[in-house]
């Protein structure tokens, strides 16, 4: 349960979300690999993306860094979640990988775990368009001294 016990958003907290939703479309990355996020409850996330050839290795599957990518990326915003003054930073990520993905729709959910200060810990999975985990990972993440506000695609309309 989120730090604050109740599981629901209220509208401080969905225009929050929305802004989050809009830092992450606007992160230059993410031009590499087109995605959407959507945060619905406090310390839950989901990334929803597509791997197609540009994303494969040498031997036709997803590389490494997508899966790390996606994974980091929906665990991140599930503890940013309920954060609404800081970005965090990523300070440690573990990847499991459980089977490989070729090609097709991919979803990262992301899940807070514990933290509710200054270190937050989340994890993520990514499940395969045939409904599969195809790996898991666990993250630690940090407040950083980067105000929210002050970064361009965090809009926080209310």
């Amino acid at each position: 349960m989120p730090p604050d016990g109740s599981g629901r958003a209220d509208s401080g907290a969905e225009a929050h979300f929305r802004a989050l939703e809009s830092l992450y479309a606007a992160a230059p990355i993410n031009r590499l690999f087109p995605s959407r996020l959507h945060i619905d409850t406090p310390g839950a996330s989901r990334i929803e993306f597509e791997i197609g050839e540009a994303h494969h290795h040498a031997a036709g599957a997803a590389h490494g860094t997508a899966y790390f990518k996606m994974l980091d990326d929906a665990a991140f915003y599930a503890a940013n979640s309920l954060v609404t003054d800081r970005f965090l930073l990523t300070t440690q990520f573990s990847l499991l990988f459980t089977r490989p993905i070729k090609s097709g729709p991919v979803t990262a959910e992301g899940r807070w775990i514990s933290g509710q200060r200054r270190v937050f810990v989340a994890e993520a999975r990514l499940i395969d368009g045939e409904g599969e985990e195809a790996a898991r990972g666990t993250g630690t993440f940090m407040r950083s001294r980067i105000a929210l506000a002050t970064l361009p695609g965090y809009a926080r309309t209310a």
